[in-house]
């Protein structure tokens, strides 16, 4: 075999397993149940991709007993029966391998583990490197230099020091471990209440299971008592799981070869299943395919774009969006904003290759003749507003946004690429076009700046010549449906990650556009007298400063402040800039603070400045002149964790704890004879902890609606709840917020000004009074490291790339992020859950009410004001009715004609 070109062992029967339970229910045409079939066929068709495999093999278990049932009567014994409806579906999949060519071993009588055993350690003598492909943990004993598992599910390999990290102990003792540990699902026996740590302790403490039964004698305490119990049996469990290496089999190495496929026969099947994708995929996977031979290859291969600029072309791309199965749509326009854009074309795909270009509103010297927009409109705006023809498009809001602007409203969005992408792993790179475009498909795009020039002599689109603006926007809609055909199948292999797509982010993307076209209203007049207010407070820090420096100088220029506070007033230098200059960053500032008033005034000084750039001198140049109103962009594929972030402006930021930032919110207000409802999660992460940690004293304190920081300072401090003062509850407070960030005693000690042995006390006592937080964060870190993502309760994830990683700090940061990216993202998703159902419930039952803004785990909304002060608590309730949870949740809610009136709640409503 060629270098690079190992010998791939497929485990079928697993693989064929762990599709069918990642995957919800598909069928074919005629009632055939086809979900396991699906999910292996797309992961085999990826694993060929990836690694193009000279020898292969899919290897199935065979039908009824083996030598091992001989060995022990109760092998396997406690598996239910094999579903029908996964039965069903075996002699599918080893029809379509025989369709693509791929050699497929059942032996009558061995397991798929021993064929595969055979087969690595024959390859092995020969020096081929091999890979297992299987979730399989006995496999690991088959582990060395030359061998090595892939576990596709999680996108993990292992070699000899992954079995080491994953189990404690090397491959060639894992049969050992697996005898003590023993193996629930194959129902082999171990030592009853030896766990993964205890067996690999005694492994590593003495050598082998043979010398640890010999020696059982020193093993003390009752463990050493199940060990004693349990002698007699661990040579039977070691044989059980003893994987096979030595079997006369009927394939040899030689014969494992993948032949020529029969795409007759492979395009039967698919036709028979309904697995039309396969069928188009195929002339996109000839298309990249040439696209990974070089730039030659990908010259040769570009979108067929047809430009359309008569009626009879606009009929025949009408008629074949209508018979479309999946229409990919892209929207080009004079300006990126969505609120403030003209519409100058749309392109359009439904097939791999092939895209349609419409321009509308190309005016350049010499433009051909359009179709007016209403003539677009006539004809295609009925198959856009078709909520039953499913779209797709990447980052498909913004498109929303900008043809319901043109009154060609788009509905049954079902797909986005850039989504699609951000849910499959919300960190592995970013998620525009472009980038997924180079990573995924192997192809260059055609950037903006290639047709439009750069800096001031850029065009708008609507100048550029049709020659160049057709193939860049007919391509935007073909690699996107590219993408789609690659991503969303990947996506459908893990069930959670498709139900978080299909049922939250996708639906969400019409609320989002919604509510950013609904905007909010401020006071121009009002964010002026503030910025001025903000003004005269900096001209009042800047003569303070002065003073203390004892010298007049610049505030805003670091190299002076390095020499005031370094130089001139011989302050301890904290922290230094990469060039070696000392810091004047905030949290060295703030640090500085404590020694000199002059840090903590630059620390306002700056604030002030910050708001005023930020917030009351840009909010009303972004007031749209149209509407009158502020409209924020909402993105779903930014924050790992789930959260929504905003820009243009950014609604997250402004300070709330602030009397500054408190007036910034008073400009947000409703119009005459309207008013604004804010209603708020309450410590929803800290009762999402109460939750996954099942811990009773933290459950009760919510449960009987309890002050929860009055609660951990009583029980952290030793005091009666009624008898806690001020600050014990201010530390309390921190400790709570602290360690649901993971935060250590160094950072605790830091922020509550106090010794690193006093916080470390601290935490100690929390985690003494709190146990399941302790175990939940224990817990939560084991699972990281094990599968290398952390989930939330609705199933999204968050990979961790670092949490194994041999440098500590990076290992830290992953571990603190794996204790919290649950609870924040579990909030990010319960918040979203109730954008749906609060837009849904409004949309038929109070549509004059609208929701304007989501600020963190906040809802903002404006509507006519005894309407909304009548419809709060349902809203407030519904909020909180949201999702089951072992705690209630709680929604705080107010009520006023501005939106820092709203935000401060008097009312509070419980599930």
């Amino acid at each position: 075999m060629s270098a690079g070109a190992p010998l791939i062992l497929i485990d079928g029967s697993s693989w064929l397993y762990r599709a069918f339970h990642a995957l919800p229910p598909l069928t074919a045409p005629d009632g055939t149940d086809t979900g396991a079939v699906y999910g292996m066929g797309n992961m085999l068709r990826r694993l060929l991709k990836d690694y193009a495999p000279e020898r292969i093999a899919v290897v199935f278990d065979p039908r009824g007993k083996t030598f091992r049932n001989e060995i022990y009567a109760d092998y396997k014994a406690n598996r239910p029966p094999t579903p029908p409806e996964l039965a069903s579906q075996f002699p599918l999949i080893i029809e379509l391998l025989k369709a693509m060519g791929l050699p497929v071993l059942q032996v009558e009588g061995v397991e798929a583990d021993d064929v595969i055993g055979t087969l690595a350690c024959a390859a092995r003598r020969q020096d081929w490197e091999v890979l297992i492909v299987t979730g399989d943990k006995d496999m690991a004993q088959l582990v060395d230099e030359h061998v090595q598992l892939l576990d596709t599910m999680k996108n993990k390999r292992m070699g000899p020091a992954e079995v080491v990290d994953k189990f404690g102990v090397p491959a060639e003792r894992i049969i050992d471990y697996l005898a003590l540990v023993g193996d629930t699902s194959d129902n082999i026996p171990g030592i009853r209440g030896v766990g993964p740590k205890t067996a690999a302790k005694w492994i590593n403490e003495y050598g082998d299971l043979e010398t640890l039964i010999a020696k059982a004698d020193e093993i003390k305490g009752k463990i050493g008592e199940k060990l004693r119990d349990g002698l007699e049996q661990l040579p039977m469990a070691q044989d059980l799981a003893t994987i096979r290496t030595g079997l006369a089999l009927p394939e040899e190495l030689d014969a494992l070869v993948p032949g020529e496929a029969d795409t007759g026969a492979f395009v039967a099947l698919c036709q028979r299943l309904g697995f039309s994708r396969w069928i188009d995929d195929a002339d996109a996977e000839t298309a990249d395919r040439k696209l990974e031979a070089g730039p030659a290859a990908a010259e040769a291969t570009p979108t067929q774009t047809t430009v359309v600029l008569d009626e009879e072309a606009l009929d025949a791309l009408a008629e074949a969006l209508r018979k479309a199965d999946l229409i990919c749509l892209d929207c080009e326009t004079d300006d990126l904003s969505a609120m403030g854009s003209g519409l100058v074309g749309l392109s359009f795909a439904v097939e791999s290759g092939k895209a349609w270009y419409l321009p509308i509103a190309h005016d350049y010297l010499g433009a051909p003749k359009q179709l007016s927009l209403e003539k677009v409109r006539a004809v295609l705006g009925p198959i856009l507003a078709d909520a039953d023809k499913p779209k797709l498009g990447q980052h498909i809001k913004y498109d929303l946004n900008v043809l319901e602007r043109h009154d060609l409203p788009v509905r049954g969005v079902a797909y986005d690429t850039m989504l699609e992408s951000y849910v499959l792993d919300a960190t592995a790179s970013r998620h525009d076009m472009d980038t997924l475009a180079e990573r995924h498909l192997g192809h260059s795009t055609i950037k903006f700046t290639d047709v439009a020039g750069k800096g001031k002599k850029q065009l708008s689109f609507n100048q550029i010549d049709l020659e160049q603006a057709a193939p860049y926007a007919g391509e935007d809609a073909d690699i996107t449906l590219r993408l789609h055909h690659k991503l969303y199948p990947e996506l459908q292999q893990t069930e959670s990650l498709d139900k978080i797509f299909r049922e939250i982010e996708i639906p969400l993307v019409p609320v989002l556009a919604r509510i950013e076209r609904n905007g909010v209203k401020v006071d121009a007049k009002l964010l002026a007298q503030i910025s001025a207010e903000l003004a005269q407070r900096q001209d009042e820090l800047q003569a303070q400063a002065w003073k203390e420096a004892g010298s007049e100088f610049n505030l805003g220029s670091p190299a002076q402040l390095q020499q005031i506070l370094y130089e001139q007033l011989e302050l301890p230098v904290k922290r230094k800039t990469p060039k070696g200059q000392p810091s004047t960053a905030e949290d060295v500032l703030a640090e500085l603070a404590e020694e000199h008033p002059l840090p903590g005034l630059i620390l306002e000084w700056r604030g002030m400045s910050k708001l005023r750039s930020t917030y009351t001198e840009a909010l009303p140049k972004q007031i749209n002149p149209t509407t009158g109103r502020i409209h924020t962009s909402y993105h779903q594929a930014v924050a790992a964790t789930g959260r929504l972030s905003s820009t243009e402006p950014n609604l997250q930021n402004i300070p709330i704890r602030t009397e500054a930032g408190r007036r910034i919110r008073e400009a947000f207000v409703a119009p005459e004879g309207h008013a604004l409802v804010a209603i708020d999660y309450s410590q929803i992460e800290l009762r999402l902890m109460a939750h996954l940690s099942e811990d009773p004293r933290l459950q009760q304190a919510f449960k009987e609606a309890r002050d929860v920081h009055s609660a951990t300072a009583a029980e952290v401090f030793g005091v009666e709840p009624e008898a806690v003062d001020d600050e014990q509850r201010r530390r309390a407070k921190a400790i709570n917020f602290g360690l649901i960030y993971g935060m250590s005693a160094f950072g605790l000690a830091k922020q509550l000004g106090i010794g690193r042995g006093e916080a470390q006390d601290y935490i100690d006592r929390f985690f003494e009074r709190y146990p399941g937080v302790a175990a939940y964060m224990e817990n939560t870190k084991e699972k990281a490291r094990e599968a290398g993502y952390v989930e939330t309760l609705l199933g999204r994830r968050l990979y961790l790339r670092d949490i194994n990683a041999r440098n500590p700090n990076q290992r830290q940061y992953a571990e603190r992020t794996a204790i919290n990216a649950p609870l924040q993202g579990t909030a990010a998703d319960l918040i979203k859950l109730a954008m749906l159902d609060l837009d849904a419930f409004l949309q038929e039952n109070a549509p004059e009410i609208r929701m304007i803004m989501q600020v963190h785990d906040e809802l903002v909304f404006e509507g006519p004001r005894e309407l909304l002060q009548a419809r709060a608590p349902d809203l407030a309730t519904r909020m909180c009715r949201i999702f089951p949870l072992s705690v209630p949740l709680v929604a705080d809610w107010g009520f006023g004609d501005q939106w820092n009136q709203a935000h401060t709640a008097t009312n509070s409503i419980s599930s």
